[in-house]
């Protein structure tokens, strides 16, 4: 499992020192960038678990720093700052930060922001990419389907009909939006390739099958 890499981005090199030998003792994997334009190449680079951003820097402030990175990444951000005043915690979280620390701070305090903040993005992720449909559970991250808790073998095409309807139930698809969004703009596929697809499913998936229901005149939905 990949260790969690945390990315620290101030202007003082003290400062970054000092959270990097507390992350450490924690068992964190620890990046260091002294502005937002070196941290912005290390997002792409490196894919840290979290940034942990001070609001007052050359070059590229904090904030700024949210807005771009924002473009290019999902990752979390913590932003630190000497100034506590409201409304720079409003403007922080409401540029997509996920928690604001003041200087001086507690080496306790920023560990546990630490830990609640990558709990709860990646926790959420978790969810999110695992859909539950009635005896069907799909894993997207993973890639593998299980329907009353057995594997289900799919190729990938397969795999895509399956988790595009269940993933909105009650639906109709007609087999050109199946196409479009399963195959891409570049298929040379007819339509007829779609309700092979849909026939093979419901073989595989035997009885529960049914939840793909056809739609005579219009195309295909799942109901549970």
């Amino acid at each position: 499992m990949k260790q969690t890499t945390i990315l620290i981005i101030d202007d003082e090199e003290q400062m970054r020192k000092l959270i990097r030998t507390f992350l450490e003792k924690e068992g964190y994997a620890v990046l260091e960038a002294s502005d937002g334009i070196q941290a912005l190449s290390l997002v792409e680079k490196e894919e840290p678990h979290l940034c942990m951003v001070d609001v007052m820097m050359p070059y590229m402030d904090g904030f700024t720093f949210a807005k771009e990175v924002k473009q290019i990444s999902t990752v979390p951000i913590i932003f630190l700052s000497a100034k506590g005043e409201e409304w720079d915690k409003i403007q922080g979280l409401k540029l997509g930060g996920d928690d604001y620390i003041v200087k001086p701070f507690l080496p306790g305090e920023l560990l546990a922001r630490v830990e609640s903040v990558l709990r709860r993005t990646y926790q959420q992720r978790q969810s999110e990419d695992v859909l539950r449909a009635g005896p069907l559970v799909i894993n997207q991250t993973s890639h593998t389907v299980t329907l009353n808790g057995k594997p289900l073998t799919l190729t990938l095409k397969e795999f895509g009909v399956l988790h595009l309807l269940a993933s909105n139930k009650g639906r109709v698809y007609s087999r050109e939006q199946l196409l479009h969004l399963v195959w891409g703009d570049e298929h040379q596929s007819s339509e007829r390739t779609v309700d092979t697809h849909i026939k093979t499913l419901r073989l595989k998936m035997g009885d529960d099958g049914q939840m793909i229901e056809t739609v005579w005149g219009v195309g295909y939905k799942f109901e549970v």
